[in-house]
């Protein structure tokens, strides 16, 4: 098995997904899916794409460049990853109101953690 073949499906299975689901998400079947992660076809550039986007993830992780699944430059990544399929699957405003909320929450939690003390 391939790096890529066995980080699609180490992240497939990771959020409990099939083959099914995850090809119906990529606009391919699942017996490509299945070839991808055995290692028997490798997706072109455009699919790679779209499976980090899916995942939330790097293409270098997939790839196999890093073991950082998120590219450090990507600004959505921390609120993409909290959300099943990721950041793109979201509106701007959507992504604000998050940011919002897990800074709030973060911010009651530090409040409690100081309370404590």
């Amino acid at each position: 098995m391939s790096v890529l073949g066995s980080r699609i499906k180490y992240l497939r299975e990771k959020l409990d997904i099939s083959q099914k689901r995850l090809a119906d998400a990529l606009g391919i079947t699942n017996i490509q899916v299945s070839r991808y992660e055995t290692g028997d076809r490798k997706p072109d550039p455009d699919t790679i794409k779209k499976i980090a986007e899916f995942f939330d993830v790097s293409s270098d992780f997939l790839l196999g460049v890093t073991s950082d699944q998120v590219d450090s430059n990507e600004t959505n990544s921390s609120i993409g990853r909290a959300f099943f399929g990721g950041a793109d699957q979201y509106t701007e405003d959507e992504l604000e109101i998050a940011r919002a909320a897990a800074q709030a929450a973060v911010e009651a939690y530090r409040k409690g953690l100081n309370k404590k003390k």
